[in-house]
């Protein structure tokens, strides 16, 4: 499936100016905001098919050990390393499974629903 993002004109005016001074370009110019519907969409059929099953299809599995992922702190490093790694023997890693782009729009999908 080809991916679209919407790029920000704050993203584009990054990178033009990261080529035009031959400067790194800006973290924050690298990755679509949290808000791109369609990464969120993405990362809403993924959870679906790879992590509803433990932790719920409202993200929220009562009577299991699996935490209410829409009360995740916003931590993006955070939530990679603990999809890619597993978690204290009871979540599974998932990174040969999960690509880079389907861990970030599952990201996503959890920011728009957090709930702190």
């Amino acid at each position: 499936m080809e991916r679209a993002y919407f790029w920000t004109a704050a993203f584009h005016a990054a990178v033009a100016a990261a080529l035009i001074y031959d400067t790194p370009i800006p973290a924050v110019a690298q990755q679509p905001s949290n808000g791109d519907q369609s990464q969120v969409d993405l990362g809403k059929r993924t959870y679906a098919q790879n992590c509803s099953h433990c932790h719920g299809p409202n993200m929220v599995n009562a009577g299991t050990i699996t935490p209410d992922l829409r009360r995740f702190p916003d931590d993006r490093t955070r939530f990679v390393a603990t999809v890619k790694q597993g978690k204290n023997g009871r979540m599974p890693p998932w990174g040969d499974i999960l690509s880079e782009e389907q861990i970030a729009d599952i990201w996503a999908f959890v920011s728009s629903r957090r709930n702190p």
